[in-house]
């Protein structure tokens, strides 16, 4: 209703293909009136992005008050650190608004749970989606690209199609053949990825009732359109979670490794309702998070084709005329490059906030009871003084050199740290690897991307390609 108090922006890409340089999009600097905080937060209603002002992207600790509510932003690696490890348990809970986001579609699941609840469950999870056991999924990786490699190959030279929505099919094939143990099916995968796609655009970016004084916010107003969001999700997930129950489950699926747990350790309490929560969390943390990420390597390759050729040279060199496998993963060191670069400039959760238990103290600032205290990815990892020349697509900074411990969070950091990050960043590498094999993407050149962050961060309206074999 007010949004046209909101600050304008506008989308900044620069591409200089003489000089290998690749400025990708992203939204200028926030260019409101100072202590104009209404202004601010309706601009972070339409766009969180669009918020931060060029000095918030340097390494410090600020504050702001938002209708008396005091916000912390922690934007240097000492302060995450005391937040995400050293205080963790004053500052382990998820922001009122994140919670009551997602609480209507994943329940008490691990990802917005805390206290006892996310004692008990963390370590089952954690070991469920293990590194050590992602080798085991490799197979699943591979052959679900190769899948969509064949399906490509029948559209055609040029045939155009949306990089997002076949990103998340195909990451949603992969962690259902991985969790749940079967094919999920193309008509099964679009319901989920519609259901979730919708559900982002429903839900707003602030929970207005915190900034009223609600501590714990308001919760989200289930609409209509809401509610179908999340009956498309949850009847796919629970129809495969009753027939695990009912002994249909694949032997080796991580639900199946669920179900066991529950039946040797009863105290764990993961009833039906608990194991679709569990469930539907690594579904979507595990399929969302890995498609954006993928969807933003095209992008970012398709600008950069100097950039595309050393990976087009490496995958040559390291597996011939083979399809890559997971085997292949450690020596594929520019395709990893290149995912731990999209990941820096395009962080699939861009912003990790949580809410201070007590009052406590960050670096020399005195945080009050129930605080905003945000960590931004977003900004953090865009800050000259951690990664020279910030906004620049320069993968070859991962082959050079490890970034400084909290500079780099991607996945968060801490106990928090998100449990599936060697099978997400596994998945993601493998894939880019199997489809680069084959196919060349480019964005239509009249087509202007632009980040639009809700709960994660994608293309506003996915991304056109078009398919070229190689």
């Amino acid at each position: 209703m007010l949004s046209w108090l909101a600050a304008e922006t506008h989308t900044i890409e620069a591409v200089e293909p003489a000089k290998k340089r690749l400025e990708p999009a992203r939204p200028s600097y926030y260019s409101g009136k100072p202590g104009n905080q209404l202004q601010r937060l309706l601009t972070a209603r339409r766009d969180f992005l669009s918020i931060w002002r060029q000095n918030d992207y340097s390494a410090r600790i600020s504050q702001i008050s938002l209708m008396g509510r005091q916000v912390v932003v922690v934007n240097s690696p000492e302060a995450i650190k005391y937040v995400v490890a050293t205080r963790h348990e004053n500052f382990e809970r998820k922001s009122p608004q994140m919670r009551r986001s997602l609480e209507y579609l994943l329940g008490d699941g691990l990802f917005i749970s805390d206290g006892e609840t996310w004692k008990q469950r963390r370590p089952l999870v954690s070991d469920i989606v293990h590194k050590h056991r992602v080798p085991a999924f490799g197979d699943i990786m591979k052959n679900t690209s190769l899948e969509l490699v064949e399906r490509w190959t029948k559209l055609g030279e040029g045939a155009q199609v949306n990089a997002l929505y076949e990103m998340a099919g195909l990451t949603a094939e992969i962690i259902s053949r991985s969790v749940f143990g079967n094919d999920l099916g193309e008509e099964s995968a679009g319901m989920v990825t519609d259901g979730f796609t919708s559900y982002q655009a429903l839900i707003d970016s602030i929970n207005i009732g915190y900034f009223l004084g609600f501590d714990e916010g308001l919760p989200q107003l289930r609409t209509p359109s809401l509610k179908r969001s999340v009956k498309r999700i949850h009847t796919i997930i629970d129809r495969v979670i009753e027939d695990h129950l009912a002994g249909r489950g694949d032997d080796h699926s991580m639900v199946e490794l669920l179900i066991r747990r529950q039946q040797r350790n009863p105290e764990l309490k993961l009833d039906v309702v608990a194991l679709r929560n569990e469930a539907a969390t690594i579904f979507m943390a595990g399929h969302e998070t890995t498609a954006a990420t993928l969807t933003w390597a095209w992008y970012l390759l398709s600008k950069a084709p100097w950039v595309e050729d050393a990976i087009h040279a490496e995958i040559e060199e390291v597996c011939g005329g083979n399809v890559p496998d997971v085997a292949d993963v450690p020596k594929l060191k520019w395709c990893t490059a290149v995912i731990e670069e999209t990941l820096r400039l395009y962080p699939p959760v861009p912003i990790l906030a949580r809410q201070a238990k007590e009052a406590d103290r960050i670096g020399d600032l005195d945080v009050k009871p129930a605080s905003l205290i945000m960590i931004v990815p977003w900004l953090l990892h865009r800050t000259a003084s951690l990664f020279p020349d910030p906004h620049l697509f320069k993968p070859e900074r991962f082959l050079e050199k490890r970034p400084t411990p909290y500079s780099y969070i991607p996945f968060a950091s801490g106990p928090r740290i998100c449990p599936g990050l060697q099978f997400g960043l596994t998945e993601a590498i493998l894939c880019l690897a199997v489809l680069a094999q084959r196919f060349k993407l480019r964005v239509p050149a009249n087509h202007q991307v632009e980040a639009a962050c809700r709960l994660t961060l994608r293309p506003r309206g996915g991304l056109p390609i078009t398919l070229h074999p190689r």
